[in-house]
């Protein structure tokens, strides 16, 4: 019964959410022609949106703070990996910090919505068989969020965990955001379940599940040795992943 339920709802949410894309990207469109707040208004109905179509498929999300976050200052959101479905809650829950994703340069193009609001919105798009190119790519990022005093917010397992297991933590991209962010904060997030929604793949949808989403204690960088951070920040995530 469960089963046969997953499939109906599976498809119903799946028409819903391609509406949402495709009803969202000419109002992209035109707000990135307006200015940057437009945008970003639009782009944060977006995620908003997204979040409560999950409650189709029984999904809702919780986000909690373990403390209030530093203002006015460059944040570096740090997140383990399970699906599509933990970019909206950071960038809904998380939107006073304008946190700019780091990508995949293949998510630039093709996808209603997602792509023009990757390309427009300031995220770093980048190349994994092309090392120069990521590498530039994440440089020019970085300034550009230092600039703009916007936050950053990276998955340094660089692929999702497909049983929600986290995976081993790749540093090299946040020790170069962090190169020119030295007086920033990463801020430690652990998301839980979010796996769930692809428990028996792409189709049929896991249904009934709560996506927890948790922002912790950040850690500051100014005059910190950025290893001892960095093994606090994977250690801090790991610890509150529950599989």
């Amino acid at each position: 019964m469960i089963k046969l339920l997953s499939y109906i709802l599976s498809g119903i949410f799946g028409i819903i959410l391609i509406l949402i894309l495709l009803f969202y990207h000419p109002l992209q469109w035109i707000a990135l022609r307006i200015s940057y707040k437009a945008h970003k208004l639009v782009a944060d109905a977006l995620n908003w949106t997204v979040i409560q179509s999950l409650l189709l498929i029984g999904t809702r999300v919780v986000f909690k703070k373990e403390t209030n976050l530093p203002k006015n200052t460059t944040l570096i959101f740090a997140a383990n990996h399970q699906s599509m479905f933990d970019i909206p809650p950071i960038i809904w829950f998380l939107r006073k910090h304008h946190p700019k994703f780091v990508a995949k340069i293949e998510l630039g193009k093709g996808i209603p919505s997602v792509s023009i609001n990757l390309r427009g919105s300031g995220a770093a798009l980048i190349d994994r068989k092309d090392s120069n190119q990521a590498i530039k790519e994440l440089e020019e990022f970085s300034k550009r969020i230092q600039k703009n005093n916007w936050s950053a917010a990276i998955f340094p397992e660089g692929t999702r965990s497909r049983d929600g297991k986290p995976k081993r933590f790749f540093t090299n991209g946040l020790k170069t955001i962090i190169k020119y962010n030295p007086d920033s904060y990463i801020v430690p997030i652990s998301i839980n379940n979010s796996w769930k929604i692809y428990r028996y793949g792409k189709f049929p949808l896991g249904l009934f599940s709560t996506i927890h989403v948790t922002a912790h204690e950040p850690i500051p960088l100014q005059n910190q040795d950025v290893d001892m951070a960095l093994q606090k920040l994977e250690s801090t995530i790991k610890e509150h992943v529950i599989v």
